[in-house]
């Protein structure tokens, strides 16, 4: 899923726009050493950043989310050009930055303030109990190339409004849009706590070495070395992998409704989301509807590259190589005994890959065990909703996935049997656009959850216990060394009567 490693004298990266092969820009291939500088620098500023609090810092975000609306059109420009997004799934993504930053850096000053823990039992009355928050210093974030900006919603600006300086290293195949996020930071301003760190994996094991926290959002294969990495240092990390989503349709389901939001769930982006739908399991008694309506839906769709407007819906894949995997995918399923409704090849220009409908699809095949990230939406019958559970759960990834029902009740007691980090009932991709909400992966798909509300900032941050006396304090403790025998005893004595229950809390043993 990344582009090949360069050679050691190369000094920077041309970034071609994958739907007409078009030279979109460069950047350049920042060493080791770059980036050690960069995280220096970026040190040397953080102290005040966190200290200006979550009010200072949203003066400054609230100017750069300014910036962001008024170059969204711009912005949109840059991520179709190293994209090949279609121009409604590019311009989404300013608009998302933009309701994160109100988001994180609105709530900001509650999500931190200091919490003052009751206490648990009556020896600690006494006693004022705080929880203090205080960012990481230096985040480092590694973000992929299916949604240049609006990853860095999810990570980045939370991150900034936690009070943390973040480094980050856009992926080598779409970093345009990442250098134009920055420029916008530094127009209104902002105090210099965001820098890049652009090239290949040189570039972002730097920025693991010389970060306090870490981010990474990828593939399963490259996760488990980023947490090698992050474990051998002893550094805290998290982690959004690999994703199979899969979608669960019973009998008793708008039909219609399904078919439109599994249309769109499969082929946003031409399929290119950590949590699009991946593999459908419909009930025997409305397969044959179910598919029909999706077939329809999908051969609909209106694949193409455009300068603006919205005359197309999905737009081309960002690599060749994964397209490579979805024709891969497709082809080894015919061969198994799949049938191809709709789509199922690349049209042969540029990247782009036919939006696609398998049917005849079986658990077996690899377009339903392997990770697709693509344009397809490979359909499976199950004989009622203890099958289609049961198969949902078989499989290595758990990010998130989707269940329509007519009954909004048995959805959720679907969802709570479901083995992933989010369920949209009757809907599709919701939970991601809901900052409130936490959003992360079980099993293969991930460690540690992005968002959550108040979590999603104090994930960035060091917790600090602060205890202060209530009352006036005396020369000694009961339990100190300066005290009497007959007062540890006491202590220990009330120690007891807190900790226990019944006639225990007295050091009396009840009769069997």
């Amino acid at each position: 899923m990344t582009a090949v490693e360069p050679k050691a004298d190369q000094a920077t990266i041309t970034v071609h726009n994958p739907a007409d092969g078009r030279v979109a820009g460069t950047v350049p291939v920042d060493s080791a050493e770059v980036v050690a500088a960069k995280a220096n620098e970026l040190r040397l500023f953080q102290t005040e950043w966190e200290e200006i609090g979550p009010r200072g810092r949203k003066v400054w975000m609230y100017k750069w989310q300014d910036w962001i609306l008024d170059n969204a059109d711009h912005l949109t420009e840059v991520l179709m050009s190293e994209t090949g997004k279609s121009h409604g799934d590019a311009k989404l993504e300013p608009v998302a930055l933009a309701d994160s930053i109100k988001y994180w850096a609105g709530n900001a000053e509650e999500f931190l303030a200091d919490r003052h823990p009751k206490a648990h039992n009556l020896l600690f009355k006494v006693k004022k109990l705080t929880t203090v928050y205080r960012p990481y210093p230096l985040v480092g974030i590694i973000e992929p190339w299916n949604f240049p900006l609006a990853m860095l919603a999810l990570d980045v600006v939370p991150a900034l409004a936690s009070g943390a300086a973040v480094l980050l290293k856009p992926s080598e195949v779409t970093p345009l849009s990442a250098v134009e996020f920055a420029r916008g930071w530094n127009e209104v301003g902002a105090p210099p706590v965001l820098k890049l760190a652009t090239g290949y994996g040189e570039t972002g094991a730097a920025v693991i070495n010389n970060a306090d926290y870490v981010h990474f959002t990828g593939s399963t294969a490259t996760g488990r070395k980023v947490a090698v990495a992050c474990a051998e240092q002893l550094k805290p990390f998290s982690l959004e992998l690999g994703g199979k989503d899969p979608a669960i349709v019973l009998a008793d389901a708008d039909i219609d409704r399904a078919a439109n939001g599994i249309a769109w769930g499969g082929m946003f982006n031409s399929g290119q989301v950590c949590i699009s739908v991946e593999r459908v399991y419909v009930e025997a008694p409305v397969y044959d509807e179910f598919v029909a309506k999706l077939t329809a839906n999908v051969r609909n769709i209106k694949q193409g590259q455009e300068e603006s407007g919205f005359k197309y819906d999905t737009g081309a894949m960002a690599t060749a190589a994964q397209r490579d995997i979805v024709e891969r995918h497709v082809k080894e399923a015919v061969d198994a005994g799949a049938r191809v409704l709709t789509g199922g090849k690349p049209t042969g220009v540029g990247t782009f890959f036919e939006p696609t409908v398998l049917a005849d699809v079986t658990p077996t095949m690899t377009c339903i065990a392997e990770e697709t990230f693509g344009p397809t939406l490979p359909v499976v019958k199950v004989a009622d909703e203890e099958e289609a559970i049961r198969l949902a759960n078989d499989s290595q990834y758990g990010l998130s996935a989707t269940v329509w029902t007519g009954d909004v009740e048995r959805g959720e007691q679907v969802a709570r049997r479901l083995e992933c980090g989010a369920v949209n009932i009757n809907d599709a991709l919701a939970n991601v656009f809901c900052p409130s909400l936490p959003m992360g992966g079980w099993k293969n798909s991930g460690v540690g959850y992005r968002s959550g509300g108040a979590s999603g900032l104090i994930k960035f941050c060091r917790q600090q216990a602060i205890t202060a006396p209530k009352v006036p304090t005396q020369k000694s403790e009961l339990m100190w060394y300066s005290s009497s025998k007959r007062q540890g005893q006491l202590a220990m004595a009330a120690m007891r009567a807190m900790a226990g229950n019944g006639v225990r809390r007295f050091g009396i043993r009840p009769k069997k």
